[in-house]
């Protein structure tokens, strides 16, 4: 049984290490995405979402709020900030997702 119980935890490391990571790439992409000087920066979130539907599953971008917005850094660039909140689901699905996902993609925007 503890073999067992183990066994879990560490596939649940597992599953959660490569969401975060999916999510984390997919918030890069959606800021890049959103940079384009013929798009608007609220798509950026969007495609946030369709990219973790794509690579995970419809659930798991269900379970993550991802929003789009303009920033002016130190240095006078524009930047698209994609900010991706939520939780990873668990392995036992009676458990809920108790695992926060909380990450940040950034690119500059075009034509600044």
């Amino acid at each position: 049984m503890l073999i067992v119980v183990l066994l879990l935890a560490v596939l649940q490391v597992a599953v959660y290490v490569h969401v975060r990571n999916v999510v984390t790439a997919s918030a890069q992409e959606g800021a890049r995405y959103a940079a384009n000087a013929d798009v608007a920066v609220s798509a950026g979130g969007e495609r946030t979402a369709e990219i973790v539907a794509a690579a995970t599953s419809e659930g798991t971008a269900a379970g993550l709020s991802c929003e789009s917005t303009e920033q002016v850094d130190d240095t006078g660039l524009t930047l698209v900030v994609v900010r991706c909140t939520g939780a990873v689901p668990t392995l036992l699905a009676g458990l809920g997702d108790l695992l926060p996902v909380d990450v940040t993609g950034r690119a500059v925007r075009e034509g600044t």
